[in-house]
Protein backbone atom coordinates (compact mmCIF):
# COMPACT_ATOMS: atom_id res chain seq x y z
CA UNK A 1 0.00 0.00 0.00
CA UNK A 2 2.92 2.35 0.66
CA UNK A 3 4.06 2.01 -2.97
CA UNK A 4 0.58 2.85 -4.25
CA UNK A 5 0.39 5.88 -1.97
CA UNK A 6 3.81 7.02 -3.18
CA UNK A 7 2.68 6.62 -6.79
CA UNK A 8 -0.49 8.62 -6.13
CA UNK A 9 1.47 11.43 -4.49
CA UNK A 10 3.91 11.49 -7.41
CA UNK A 11 0.97 11.57 -9.84
CA UNK A 12 -0.51 14.43 -7.85
CA UNK A 13 2.72 16.43 -8.12
CA UNK A 14 2.86 15.73 -11.85
CA UNK A 15 -0.73 16.91 -12.25
CA UNK A 16 0.15 20.21 -10.58
CA UNK A 17 2.67 20.83 -13.35
CA UNK A 18 0.43 19.45 -16.11
CA UNK A 19 -2.65 21.47 -15.15
CA UNK A 20 -0.55 24.59 -14.59
CA UNK A 21 0.95 24.22 -18.08
CA UNK A 22 -2.38 23.37 -19.70
CA UNK A 23 -4.26 26.19 -17.98
CA UNK A 24 -1.55 28.76 -18.65
CA UNK A 25 -1.23 27.63 -22.25
CA UNK A 26 -4.98 27.82 -22.79
CA UNK A 27 -5.11 31.38 -21.47
CA UNK A 28 -1.86 32.76 -22.91
CA UNK A 29 -1.25 30.72 -26.09
CA UNK A 30 -4.43 28.84 -27.02
CA UNK A 31 -3.50 28.16 -30.67
CA UNK A 32 -0.11 26.67 -29.79
CA UNK A 33 -1.56 24.64 -26.93
CA UNK A 34 -4.33 23.25 -29.12
CA UNK A 35 -1.73 22.34 -31.75
CA UNK A 36 0.27 20.36 -29.17
CA UNK A 37 -2.92 18.51 -28.24
CA UNK A 38 -3.50 17.49 -31.87
CA UNK A 39 -6.03 20.14 -32.87
CA UNK A 40 -6.00 21.93 -36.20
CA UNK A 41 -5.90 25.74 -36.38
CA UNK A 42 -8.97 26.69 -34.33
CA UNK A 43 -11.78 28.95 -35.40
CA UNK A 44 -12.11 32.14 -33.38
CA UNK A 45 -14.98 30.73 -31.32
CA UNK A 46 -13.14 27.43 -30.66
CA UNK A 47 -10.04 29.36 -29.57
CA UNK A 48 -12.01 31.48 -27.10
CA UNK A 49 -13.95 28.50 -25.76
CA UNK A 50 -10.65 26.71 -25.16
CA UNK A 51 -9.19 29.85 -23.55
CA UNK A 52 -12.24 29.94 -21.27
CA UNK A 53 -11.24 26.50 -19.94
CA UNK A 54 -7.82 27.74 -18.83
CA UNK A 55 -8.95 29.04 -15.43
CA UNK A 56 -10.65 25.68 -14.79
CA UNK A 57 -7.36 23.84 -15.30
CA UNK A 58 -5.57 26.40 -13.15
CA UNK A 59 -8.13 25.66 -10.43
CA UNK A 60 -7.30 21.97 -10.79
CA UNK A 61 -3.61 22.82 -10.33
CA UNK A 62 -4.49 24.74 -7.17
CA UNK A 63 -6.55 21.82 -5.83
CA UNK A 64 -3.67 19.39 -6.45
CA UNK A 65 -1.32 21.81 -4.67
CA UNK A 66 -3.61 22.18 -1.66
CA UNK A 67 -3.91 18.39 -1.33
CA UNK A 68 -0.12 18.00 -1.54
CA UNK A 69 0.60 20.73 1.01
CA UNK A 70 -2.14 20.22 3.58
CA UNK A 71 -2.50 16.45 3.14
CA UNK A 72 -5.99 16.52 4.67
CA UNK A 73 -8.49 13.77 3.80
CA UNK A 74 -11.06 16.41 2.81
CA UNK A 75 -8.64 17.83 0.23
CA UNK A 76 -8.03 14.39 -1.30
CA UNK A 77 -11.79 13.80 -1.43
CA UNK A 78 -12.28 17.16 -3.17
CA UNK A 79 -9.54 16.27 -5.63
CA UNK A 80 -11.14 12.86 -6.28
CA UNK A 81 -14.41 14.62 -7.04
CA UNK A 82 -12.72 17.11 -9.36
CA UNK A 83 -10.96 14.36 -11.29
CA UNK A 84 -14.23 12.45 -11.44
CA UNK A 85 -15.83 15.35 -13.28
CA UNK A 86 -13.22 14.94 -16.02
CA UNK A 87 -13.73 11.23 -16.75
CA UNK A 88 -15.81 11.72 -19.92
CA UNK A 89 -14.90 15.24 -21.02
CA UNK A 90 -11.88 14.35 -23.15
CA UNK A 91 -13.73 11.49 -24.84
CA UNK A 92 -16.43 13.99 -25.81
CA UNK A 93 -13.81 16.39 -27.13
CA UNK A 94 -12.22 13.58 -29.17
CA UNK A 95 -15.30 13.66 -31.42
CA UNK A 96 -14.25 17.04 -32.81
CA UNK A 97 -13.35 16.83 -36.51
CA UNK A 98 -10.55 19.32 -35.76
CA UNK A 99 -8.62 16.66 -33.79
CA UNK A 100 -6.44 15.34 -36.61
CA UNK A 101 -2.98 14.43 -35.29
CA UNK A 102 -2.48 10.64 -35.33
CA UNK A 103 -2.99 9.23 -31.85
CA UNK A 104 -4.63 12.37 -30.46
CA UNK A 105 -8.12 10.83 -30.27
CA UNK A 106 -6.79 7.75 -28.50
CA UNK A 107 -4.86 9.99 -26.11
CA UNK A 108 -8.03 11.84 -25.22
CA UNK A 109 -9.80 8.56 -24.50
CA UNK A 110 -6.87 7.42 -22.35
CA UNK A 111 -7.10 10.69 -20.42
CA UNK A 112 -10.57 9.60 -19.28
CA UNK A 113 -9.10 6.37 -17.92
CA UNK A 114 -6.37 8.32 -16.17
CA UNK A 115 -8.95 10.62 -14.59
CA UNK A 116 -10.95 7.60 -13.40
CA UNK A 117 -7.81 6.07 -11.87
CA UNK A 118 -6.90 9.36 -10.18
CA UNK A 119 -10.44 9.82 -8.85
CA UNK A 120 -10.34 6.36 -7.28
CA UNK A 121 -6.77 6.75 -6.00
CA UNK A 122 -7.24 10.20 -4.53
CA UNK A 123 -10.48 8.98 -2.95
CA UNK A 124 -8.44 6.22 -1.33
CA UNK A 125 -6.07 8.82 0.10
CA UNK A 126 -9.12 10.63 1.46
CA UNK A 127 -10.13 7.52 3.41
CA UNK A 128 -6.96 7.29 5.46
CA UNK A 129 -5.99 9.32 8.47
CA UNK A 130 -3.81 12.34 8.05
CA UNK A 131 -0.20 11.18 7.86
CA UNK A 132 1.50 14.28 9.23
Amino acid sequence: MADLERLLRLTNRNMIAFDLALGSGAVLAPDATLRVLGHEQPTVDARELFRRSGPVWLTFAAAHTVAAVRDEPRDWWALAWLRGTEIATDALWSRSPAITRPGARAGLWLAGGANLAMALGFGMLGRRRRSR
